[in-house]
């Protein structure tokens, strides 16, 4: 079988998101017969490392033979069943397992189904908790740069135009704060000020303050010192405002420690958590919060106080079963212990970057690398170019616009690092005169 095979009846049907269809006309798209480990081949035999962890979700390797062996044990005993007034021993498991990574006094899950969702749910709880407690807060503060989703309320916290501005008449009140600079600890102490100032003039009208700790990811990969996230956690905690952290890409170890809060040893009132849950396998996200924020809701009935947002496959068993299964090969493994190694193997690799012209902001945190082609206007697309001959030579990278970031399956090895970076140093060398 052939690619071709699949390429025509796929363009006459399918909307690829986040695409542009037209560029089909001229962008090779790739078929994907099967995964292993690091790699993804097509039907005719091509295999290209997953730099990018297919959307930043395959944190465990495509096929990896224990969640596999996990999930198909599942499959026999329960695929799904409804959770309002239900329930099943993965969610249960799968719950009381995230309540002991998560920092206390995170105590409670909610579960939906993708982190745009996740994100959804923290929103309305956030204001929801304190319609309930008597106060009306319907603003909500973000941070300058961020993304948070594409629904309507995801969206309406985030701040990148390419996503948001077409549909600004639709989404609900929200302000920027701006994020720091960069990742020094000045850059964060001014960034936190900003946020006092704001907190002072409209503390009592805002819900929550959203962001993404440490790293911003659809935001360029921008990223910033772990002392912001002291200084948010306390502000908020001063003016009464609730902290929801996004951690829907930096969780479960992508930014070298379980959660990228645990780098500034703070806990907020909710925690979003999707994408690398279920290493890749199958859509599901959780929003941890409060036994605090929980007490607003629990009372005798009263359908205006209850929390009724529901979402058909919510908690599903085999994505369930599919996230204690990656949860348990990070633990039995050691990886993030082992990814110590790799995240300062990555830097070496990193750092040759800078010999290269037209290449700026190199920055990594944890498994995460990242730097800038500079100098080229958006409708030059080099980031495009860089695609294309990467994936000739046998690497996805997805480019944001000049930004090329590596964000690799925990289980790739020195020598996969070395072809992802090579290929990367020489698609730049190559294509950037």
């Amino acid at each position: 079988m052939r690619n071709s095979d699949f390429i025509a009846d796929d363009l006459a049907h399918i909307w690829h998101p986040c695409t542009q269809m037209k560029d089909f006309e001229f962008l090779p798209l790739t078929p994907i017969a099967k995964g292993e480990g690091v790699y993804l081949e097509d039907f005719e035999g091509h295999r290209f490392i997953d730099a990018i962890s297919s959307w930043w979700v395959n944190i465990v390797g495509h096929s990896n033979p224990y969640v596999n062996a996990k999930i198909k044990a599942q499959l026999d005993t329960l695929e799904h069943v409804i959770l309002a007034g239900f329930t099943h021993e993965p969610i249960v498991t799968l719950t009381k397992r995230l309540v002991a990574l998560t920092p206390a006094p995170l105590q409670k899950a909610f579960f939906a189904d993708n982190g745009s969702s996740a994100v959804e749910v923290a929103l309305k709880m956030s204001y929801h908790y304190f319609k309930n407690r008597g106060q009306e807060r319907s603003l909500f503060l973000s941070l300058t740069n961020s993304y948070h989703g594409e629904t309507l309320g995801a969206l309406s916290v985030g701040d990148v135009s390419l996503y948001k501005s077409t549909y600004a008449p639709l989404l609900i009140a929200n302000i920027q704060t701006p994020v720091p600079r960069d990742a020094t600890l000045d850059s964060a102490i001014e960034a936190a000020k900003a946020l006092e100032s704001i907190l002072q003039a409209r503390g009592s009208e805002i819900a929550a303050l959203i962001l993404e700790p440490l790293v911003q990811g659809a935001g360029s990969m921008h990223m910033y010192h772990p002392h912001y996230l002291v200084e948010a956690r306390r502000l908020t905690q001063a003016y009464g405002v609730h902290l929801i952290a996004d951690e829907i890409m930096t969780g479960f170890g992508r930014t070298g420690t379980m959660f990228a809060c645990e780098q500034a040893d703070i806990s907020p009132d909710f925690m979003c958590l999707s994408k690398g849950l279920t290493g890749g396998y199958l859509p599901l996200s959780v929003v941890m919060t409060t036994d605090e924020v929980y007490s607003a809701f629990y009372c005798d009935y009263h359908e205006q106080k209850a929390f009724l947002h529901s979402h058909s496959y919510t908690g599903n068993p085999l994505a369930c079963a599919a996230a204690n299964a990656t949860l348990e090969f990070l633990e039995n493994e050691a990886i993030l212990f082992k990814n110590r190694e790799k995240i300062a193997y990555m830097a070496q690799k990193l750092a040759k970057f800078s010999q290269l012209a037209h290449v700026g902001n190199i920055r990594q945190t944890g498994m995460i690398a990242a730097f800038d082609i500079e100098g080229f206007a958006p409708q030059e697309r080099i980031g495009l170019k860089v695609f294309t001959y990467a994936l000739a030579q046998g690497v996805l990278l997805r480019p944001l616009g000049n930004v090329v970031y590596m964000m690799p399956p925990y289980v790739i090895t020195t020598e996969q690092i070395d072809t992802m970076m090579d290929v990367a140093y020489e698609a730049v060398a190559r294509l950037v005169p």
